[in-house]
């Protein structure tokens, strides 16, 4: 319930900062966007999961919006905002649970495209996606678990 929760006060906050990036950012920004994307897609490619560099993807956004509460509201949480950093103790990826990385971090691609394109209605429907889910994926697996 904790991590559908924390998803839930993402899904308020980080959607505005997707929108406000796509108004903001520079090409720093975008950089560094693309370094942590480019971490992931390694992370999961090698076999690892991407806990590390999903958090830096989303404290990127946070910083392309130019307001520094943003990145300090992401700094305070920290990379626990990432559910499977709560949830998942697993250290190497089963075929399924890459495929699962690959489609996130295809969310991700979605939503940095739209800050690319300075599109921030298209970035705030992106980010609102990934995160409503992942907010079903966690529902889901809670519901298996019972």
């Amino acid at each position: 319930r904790e991590v559908i929760a924390v998803l839930e006060l993402r899904i308020g906050v980080e959607t505005e900062a997707a929108a406000l990036a796509a108004q903001r950012r520079t090409d720093a920004n975008l950089a560094t966007m693309r370094e942590a994307l480019n971490a992931v897609a390694s992370a999961v490619d090698a076999g690892r999961d991407a806990v590390a560099a999903d958090f830096q993807f989303h404290l990127e956004i946070a910083r392309a919006t130019q307001n520094s509460h943003f990145a300090e509201l992401m700094g305070t949480l920290g990379s626990m905002i990432i559910p499977r950093a709560r949830l998942d103790a697993t250290d190497a990826l089963n075929d399924e649970r890459r495929q699962y990385l690959r489609r996130v971090n295809g969310e991700h691609e979605s939503i940095y495209d739209a800050i690319v394109a300075q599109d921030p209605d298209a970035a705030r429907a992106a980010m609102r996606t990934h995160l409503a889910n992942s907010r079903e994926r966690r529902r889901r697996a809670q519901a298996e678990a019972s």
